[in-house]
């Protein structure tokens, strides 16, 4: 299924940004070995937004762990092609004794960038994520969605050009999960990121998708491929997201019954 309009999404490269090749990972548990991912084939081209959406135990998380080199595949290639991940989760995980400006400026004072250069940095930053006017705030003052843009802004600081989002809105109210997604848009196309992205959201997904992969549960693998090209800027609530979403959607609840 595609979805087309006359008037096309910004356009990607031909390029890679990401290539895994029959990616496999296994778990010993209580003296049971446990397959979570299994032959998992994925490329993601510059520029592209890919969301991957599957139920519970499709083994999501793990995937985005080992892309950003925080865990090993059992099995498998990851290849980044000189890619930069940074990996954003559900809780910003902002440190509460500093404030916005610190938070931001940390991933570069650990990587020695000298105090001139991340003064310039963090500034430009925090413009791009609209949090300048709260620098010198703690993130007890923060709401929410602020504190997700804090932990984009450190994100990037970290020179990110593969963005892996695991589920990052799904705590915050629909008003400013909507306003977010039109951020992420905003900056993804403003940085020509790329984007590895999790959620439970269907509709989200398609929202903010260039494809939507399905991942089949026990042992996650990607069992379908939806190229979402309509046109953007596009709400979650239009006609057009609601039905690609619907025909994903009878895809989820067709492997619910099929797992294994």
């Amino acid at each position: 299924m595609s979805v087309r309009a006359a008037r096309p999404n910004p356009p990607r490269t031909d390029s890679e940004a990401l290539v895994i090749r029959g990616l496999s990972k296994s778990f010993d548990r209580d003296g049971k070995r446990t397959e979570a991912i299994r032959g998992l084939d994925l490329t993601v081209r510059e520029r592209e937004f890919v969301c991957l959406v599957g139920a519970s135990g499709c083994g999501k998380s793990t995937l985005l762990s080992i892309i950003a080199g925080l865990d090993s595949p059992s099995v498998g290639e990851v290849d980044r092609v000189g890619s930069r991940p940074a990996l954003l989760f559900q809780e910003a995980a902002l440190f509460p004794w500093l404030d916005v400006r610190e938070n931001v400026a940390l991933p570069m004072r650990l990587a020695g960038v000298a105090r001139a250069e991340r003064r310039a940095r963090v500034d430009e930053l925090l413009r791009l994520v609209r949090l300048h006017d709260f620098a010198h705030h703690r993130p007890h003052e923060l709401s929410g969605g602020m504190k997700q843009r804090v932990a984009l802004a450190r994100a990037l600081a970290q020179d990110a050009n593969l963005l892996l989002m695991d589920e990052p809105f799904a705590a915050l109210d629909a008003l400013m999960r909507d306003h977010l997604h039109d951020e992420l848009e905003r900056l993804v196309e403003e940085r020509g990121l790329s984007v590895v992205f999790v959620t439970h959201n269907v509709r989200e997904a398609v929202r903010l998708g260039d494809r939507v992969l399905v991942l089949r549960s026990h042992p996650g693998r990607v069992v379908a491929e939806f190229p979402i090209e309509f046109s953007r800027p596009r709400r979650i609530e239009s006609s057009d997201v609601a039905e690609a979403a619907r025909v994903i959607l009878d895809r989820l609840r067709e492997q619910s019954h099929h797992v294994g």
